[in-house]
């Protein structure tokens, strides 16, 4: 008949066993969720491409043009992430991003070019994108902190970060100026 003191051990030992079982599921998790948005952000690069061309405002058009750059930055501190848990950078095709990018070249091709309601349609579109990429990196860096990954945790935190900052922007340039504008149109 087992101790109480064997039976605790057994207890700890079978405790140990399920979380790095479930640790090895919350990596696979990580790592897919990471090849998602690989996927996501350089497929949003051909689009932001696409909305700047269709804004009218100058300052929307730069803001695309500035996230563009700052999206391709992201790119590569994804590639980042994955060499510092030991993977290798992989994009896994993106339905909801494929979905956001699509719902935005309909609503280009829907609005009258050169009108101030063409950009209150791009900012709605971007803000969707951004809002998604934002709920993505915030899980991510949680993840990452939890599975011990204190770099990639950073890495995730500086573009989440640079997520909020254009949501803000957007945000900024609906309410200074284009809603209004769009309006009297």
């Amino acid at each position: 008949m087992p101790t109480t003191k064997a039976k605790a051990s057994k207890a700890q030992g079978a405790k140990r066993e399920r979380t790095e079982k479930e640790s090895g599921a919350l990596k696979e998790l990580f790592v897919d969720s990471l090849k998602d948005i690989l996927w996501a952000e350089k497929h949003l690069t051909k689009s932001l491409k696409k909305m700047a061309k269709a804004a009218t405002s100058e300052q929307l058009k730069t803001a695309f043009e500035e996230h563009l750059t700052q999206t391709e930055n992201q790119i590569t501190r994804l590639e980042s992430v994955f060499e510092s848990i030991g993977e290798k950078a992989t994009a896994k095709k993106c339905d909801a991003m494929e979905g956001l990018i699509k719902e935005a070249e309909e609503l280009i091709e829907e609005t009258e070019d050169g009108t101030e309601v063409r950009d209150v349609a791009l900012i709605s579109a971007a803000q969707k994108v951004e809002h998604y990429e934002i709920a993505t990196y915030g899980t991510l860096r949680a993840l990452a902190g939890t599975l011990g990954f204190t770099e990639a945790q950073a890495l995730l935190e500086e573009t989440l970060n640079e997520e909020k900052e254009a949501d803000v922007l957007l945000t900024e340039i609906a309410e200074n100026a284009v809603n209004e504008e769009a309006s009297l149109e």
